[in-house]
């Protein structure tokens, strides 16, 4: 009867160190038990900052208390190579605002689409423009600009393709990292009269102008696409390629929490799209 305990406690020790191999290579949905890791960018309002007063921020928080856990954040300048970096590299458990169709991330579904937008002072009266509007040859424009190989915004390609350059002003989209909020530039430099109208990614443009000292006015960039480059992205949460687990989780959450989500970024002045 002892050699046969004994035996059978070897085995139960042998399937009991398999299975915890099994585990460990599986890799848990979130971090552990009680955290959720999120990478996020400290210093990019309506987005994300440390203080937490973004509505990705509010996203990641809402994801957590549904997840049964809290927040740690992995903070991470949302540059370029971020996801490869980041969510590739197994920093962290998501990017709670990434485009739905980027490469290399598998995406919970939507939780917003937005748009491109012109940006202009509302005493200058510059409405109606589109791509094709022939003000855009005489106006001062600014656009935002990623880098000088010709990886830059649809909107700054857009004008390319239609000799729109000699006026055009371009705003790194990550600026001067110092300072706050860097990204904002380009609206302010509206606000300033230093240009005349900006082409401006939706959420920036929405939230940075209702905090301007003059009135702004905002109307989406048309047509919503120019060839293959599209003016209006949807957004997800982006998880690690694999992690199904979490990422059908987040869409439970995405979707029986949508009303609340809507509200969010209506107070952060997102401008919907179609």
């Amino acid at each position: 009867m002892r050699t046969h305990a004994a035996a059978w406690r070897a085995i139960l020790s042998l399937l009991s160190a398999t299975m915890l191999l099994v585990m460990m290579a599986a890799g848990p949905a979130v971090a552990d038990e009680h955290t959720l890791v999120v990478c996020a960018d400290p210093n990019d309002l309506p987005f994300s900052n440390r203080a937490g007063q973004g509505f990705e921020n509010q996203l990641a928080q809402l994801l957590a208390r549904e997840l049964g856990a809290h927040v740690r954040y992995v903070w991470w300048a949302q540059r370029r190579g971020y996801v490869r970096a980041t969510l590739n590299e197994s920093k962290c458990d998501l990017w709670p605002g990434v485009a739905s169709g980027i490469d290399n991330v598998m995406a919970s579904q939507p939780y917003y689409r937005s748009t491109y937008v012109f940006v202009s002072r509302a005493d200058r009266h510059l409405t109606g423009l589109s791509l094709d509007d022939p003000r855009l040859h005489q106006l001062a424009i600014g656009v935002q600009m990623i880098g000088n190989n010709a990886t830059n915004t649809p909107p700054a390609h857009a004008l390319a393709r239609r000799g729109v350059i000699d006026n055009i002003h371009g705003y790194m989209l990550y600026g001067q990292y110092d300072r706050p909020n860097p990204s904002a530039n380009i609206v302010r430099a509206v606000e300033r009269g230093e240009i005349d109208v900006a082409l401006v990614w939706g959420p920036l443009a929405g939230y940075f102008a209702q905090l301007s000292p003059v009135r702004l006015h905002l109307e989406p960039v048309t047509p919503s696409s120019d060839g293959p480059l599209p003016m209006v992205y949807a957004i997800s949460v982006g998880v690690r390629p694999g992690n199904t687990q979490l990422r059908d989780r987040i869409d439970q959450i995405l979707k029986r929490d949508k009303p609340w989500i809507d509200r969010l970024l209506r107070s952060y002045h997102v401008p919907p799209a179609a």
